[in-house]
C-alpha cells in the first residue's frame, strides 16, 4: 500500500497531521539554515524541543510517519550486506592533469570537438571525498549508491539518509525546476577538517586508534552496515551534477543554481570562465587559498558549461571528453625533530608530540606534529635530532612521514617511551593489553584535571562557555578547583577571584551565571561531561535511556551493562571501574548536591511505578516487535536486559519462550504474558502478581 502524502494540500488535515506537517517543514527549514547556509535560525535547545514534539506526535499517531520525516533519517536494523545498484547512465571518472601544458592540450581537444563553436567552462573545487549518486522520485530520496565500477555500485541509501544536509524531500517552492520531480543528483560526501580533528580527539581520549585522513574516514564510514553508527559521524555532501529525463536542463552553471534552490549544498566558489587563462587564474588562486578552507580539496574540476555541447563531445573509455581534473601536488617540507614531548588528555591518554624546527608548509608555519603513540614512533624509528620529512596533503594536520636516515650524526639513540607520566606526580604509566595508548591512571594528575575540566565545561557537555582553557589553567594553578565538582563551589571564592589580574566583578558574575545555567543541562549530557572513558555523546544517550538515573547506573553490574544494546564489554568495564573509584563517586555525589540533573526527564507517559525496573523480553510477541516493546518500557522509565537475574523485575513471555522463562520461574521472578503487558501499557499499572 502506498504511503499517503500527508503534506499535500488536496485534502483537509486532522489537527495532529497539520501540526506534524508544520513541524516537519520547520525542521527542514532550520536544517537547511544550519547545515547548508551555516546560519542557524534557532538555538539547539529550541530545535530539540521541536524535534521531540514531532517524535511524540508520530509515536502517538504512527500513521503520520512519512519517508521524508526528519525523524526517519536513522531507521531500521543493521544490514547484513549491501545490495548492488545498476545505473542507466554510467558514473565515470575524470581524467587528471598536473600542468598548464596538459590543460592547454585538453582545451585544444575541446575546441576541435566543437569545431571552434563558442563555449564556456565552469570551474569548481574538487573535494577530496567519496562520490555518490542520489535518485529522487516525486521529489523524495529513494536511493543512494556509491560509484563502484561506474555502472554498478553499492546501495547505501540508509547511510546517506543520516547526512543532515542531504534533503529527504527537495524544496520545489520558488525553485527554477518546479516541474522537476524524478531526477539524479551526484556529489561528494566528505568531512570538514574541524569535524575530523574533533572525531580524532575523541578517539584518542578513548584510547582508540586515530584515523589517517578525512577521505579514508568518510569512505570507511559509508561502508558501515549499521546506519546508527553512520549517524554518529559528521558527514556532509556537496552536489555537483544534476540529471533528469523529464526536464530540459541547459547548462552546468544553471544546474548548480537549481540544486541550491532545491535545498542541496553546492560548491563554495563555482565560476563560469570564458578562456583557459581565466581557468588558470582560478587554479592559481586556490593553490594557496585551499589551505584556508575547512575541507580537503585535491584539485579543481573544469567542465564545458553547455549540456548540449557536453553531449556533442561525448566520452572516451571511462572519462568524459568535456571535463578534466587539475590535481595539486601534496606539499612536503624537510625539518629537524628537536625533541619528542608528551601531552596528557582528560582520560590519562599520553600522546607523543614532535617538537620541530619551525618550517613553512602549506600556507602556515609548522612547529609541532602528533606522533600518535609508541608504535607509530617505533615504526618510523624516529629519534630526537633526526631530519624528517613532513607532509600536508590529504592530511588535515602535519604528518611526519619519513626520516632522512643518511643525515643522522651517528650518535642518535632509539626512542624509548617513558615509564612515568611527564606530570609533576610522575605516576607509573600503564598500556592496557591490546591497546596502542599509554595511560596515566592517577586522578590527581594536574594535566588530566585541566583537560577533564575543559571537557566538562565544553559546549556539548555542560556548556559553560566562560570556562575556557586559559581560565581553567589559572583556576587549577591557583588552587581554586581540583576537580569538576569544585566548579560549583567557586561562588565561595567570588571576592578573591574579583581581585585577580584581568578579572574584576563583571567577569566573576558572568562565570558564576554560566555555572548556574549549566545546572539545567539534561542528564545524558551530564553523563558525557563526567569524562568516563569510552563514553562519548552517543554512548551517554544509550546509558541514560537504559539507566534513567545516576543511582541506577552507579549500582549496575558488568553483566547488566553488557546486556544493554550498543554497550560492549570495554564500555561496561570502564563504567564499572569509574563508579568503583571512591574519588569519582565523591565527585558525582557533590555534583548531585550542587543540583545537576542526575535523572532523565520522564515523558508525560512515564510512570514512577516503571522507573528503575528491569524487564527481560523472551519468546515471540504477536502484536509488536521486541524493539517496539523495549521502547514502550523505556519511555515509561523502565529498562530492558537480555539476561535474567535476581534483580530482574519482570519477564515478558511471548510464544515459544524458552530458557529465560524457565530461569525466571526458578528464581521467582514475576512473569507477564503478552496480554498482561499490553494491558499494563494501556492502563499504566503493572500487575501485582504473576500470571
Amino acid at each position: 500500500m502506498e504511503t499517503p502524502d500527508l503534506f499535500s494540500t488536496d485534502a483537509p488535515l486532522t489537527p495532529a497531521a497539520a501540526r506534524a506537517a508544520e513541524l516537519s517543514a520547520m525542521i527542514r527549514r532550520f536544517d537547511y539554515a544550519y547545515y547548508v547556509e551555516a546560519d542557524p535560525l534557532i538555538s539547539d535547545r529550541e530545535y530539540d524541543a521541536l524535534f521531540q514534539e514531532l517524535e511524540e506526535l508520530e509515536r502517538t499517531h504512527p500513521e503520520l510517519i512519512t519517508a521524508d520525516s526528519p525523524t526517519q533519517r536513522v531507521s531500521g536494523e543493521p544490514l547484513s550486506h549491501f545490495t548492488s545498484v545498476t545505473r542507466t547512465a554510467a558514473m565515470l571518472s575524470l581524467g587528471n592533469t598536473y600542468s598548464r601544458d596538459e590543460l592547454e592540450a585538453f582545451d585544444k581537444r575541446v575546441r576541435q570537438g566543437l569545431q571552434d563553436e563558442p563555449f564556456h567552462y565552469v570551474v569548481e573545487l574538487k573535494i577530496d571525498g567519496v562520490a555518490v549518486s542520489l535518485k529522487y522520485e516525486n521529489g523524495l530520496l529513494v536511493q543512494a549508491a556509491t560509484r563502484g565500477d561506474g555502472t554498478t555500485g553499492d546501495d547505501i541509501t540508509a547511510n546517506v539518509r543520516t547526512i543532515k544536509n542531504v534533503p529527504l524531500r527537495v524544496n520545489h517552492e520558488g525553485c527554477d525546476a518546479a516541474l522537476l520531480r524524478s531526477f539524479e543528483v551526484r556529489g561528494e560526501i566528505f568531512m570538514t577538517n574541524a569535524d575530523f580533528l574533533k572525531l580524532n580527539d575523541e578517539r584518542r581520549e578513548q584510547g582508540e586508534k586515530v584515523y589517517a585522513n578525512p577521505r579514508n574516514t568518510t569512505a570507511g564510514t559509508l561502508k558501515l552496515l549499521d546506519p546508527r553508527e553512520v549517524a554518529q559521524r559528521p558527514l556532509r555532501m556537496i552536489a555537483y551534477y544534476l540529471r533528469a529525463d523529464d526536464a530540459r536542463l541547459v547548462s552546468q552553471y544553471e544546474n548548480t543554481s537549481i540544486l541550491r534552490s532545491m535545498g542541496f549544498s553546492v560548491g563554495v566558489d563555482v565560476r563560469r570562465c570564458e578562456t583557459m587563462n581565466e581557468v588558470m587564474e582560478y587554479i592559481d588562486e586556490y593553490k594557496t587559498k585551499r589551505f584556508g578552507l575547512d575541507f580537503q580539496i585535491d584539485g579543481v574540476v573544469i567542465k564545458v558549461d553547455a549540456l548540449r555541447q557536453q553531449e556533442e563531445l561525448g566520452y572516451v573509455a571511462r572519462s568524459p571528453r568535456w571535463a578534466v581534473a587539475y590535481k595539486y601536488e601534496a606539499e612536503q617540507a624537510t625539518t629537524v625533530l628537536n625533541r619528542i614531548s608528551f601531552q596528557v588528555g582528560r582520560t590519562g591518554a599520553v600522546t607523543p608530540v614532535a617538537e620541530l624546527e619551525p618550517v613553512h608548509l602549506a600556507g602556515s608555519t609548522i612547529s609541532r606534529a602528533t606522533l600518535h603513540n609508541e608504535d607509530f614512533v617505533r615504526e618510523l624509528d624516529l629519534r630526537e635530532g633526526d631530519t624528517v620529512v613532513i607532509e600536508k596533503g590529504g592530511e588535515v594536520i602535519p604528518k611526519v612521514c619519513a626520516v632522512v636516515a643518511e643525515k643522522r650524526d651517528g650518535v642518535s639513540v632509539p626512542f624509548r617511551f617513558p615509564e612515568h607520566c611527564p606530570c609533576p606526580l610522575q605516576t607509573l604509566l600503564h598500556r592496557p593489553e591490546g591497546e596502542a595508548q599509554h595511560y596515566c591512571e592517577s586522578a590527581r594528575c594536574p594535566w588530566q584535571i585541566r583537560r577533564r575540566i575543559e571537557h566538562f565545561a565544553s559546549r556539548k557537555a555542560m556548556d559553560i562557555d566562560t570556562l575556557g582553557e586559559k581560565v581553567v589553567d589559572e583556576l587549577v594553578e591557583k588552587g581554586f578547583i581540583a576537580n569538576v565538582a569544585d566548579i560549583y563551589q567557586l561562588e565561595e571564592h567570588a571576592q578573591t577571584l574579583a581581585t585577580l589580574p584581568r578579572w574584576g566583578q563583571r567577569k566573576v558574575e558572568k562565570l558564576l551565571a554560566g555555572i548556574e545555567k549549566s545546572k539545567a543541562i539534561p542528564y545524558h549530557r551530564v553523563l558525557f561531561a563526567l569524562g568516563i572513558r569510552f563514553v562519548g555523546e552517543g554512548v551517554a544517550k544509550v546509558l541514560a535511556a537504559a539507566y534513567p538515573s545516576i543511582s541506577a547506573l552507579r549500582t549496575s553490574t558488568l553483566e547488566e551493562l553488557c546486556s544493554v544494546s550498543e554497550i560492549g564489554p570495554r564500555i561496561a568495564e570502564s563504567v564499572v571501574a569509574f563508579f568503583a573509584d571512591a574519588e569519582e563517586r565523591e565527585v558525582v555525589s557533590r555534583l548531585e548536591m550542587a543540583g545537576l540533573k542526575m535523572e532523565a526527564e520522564q515523558t508525560a507517559e512515564a510512570s514512577s511505578e516503571w522507573s528503575g525496573l528491569t524487564f527481560v523480553l523472551t519468546g515471540e510477541l504477536a502484536s509488536m516487535s521486541r524493539t517496539e516493546a523495549a521502547h514502550e518500557i523505556e519511555r515509561r522509565g523502565g529498562k530492558t536486559s537480555s539476561s535474567v537475574s535476581k534483580k530482574t523485575s519482570f519477564v515478558i513471555a511471548g510464544e515459544a519462550a524458552g530458557s529465560k522463562l524457565a530461569k525466571a520461574l526458578e528464581l521467582g521472578v514475576r512473569v507477564m504474558s503478552e496480554d498482561d503487558f499490553k494491558r499494563a501499557l494501556d492502563e499504566g499499572a503493572l500487575p501485582k502478581t504473576s500470571s
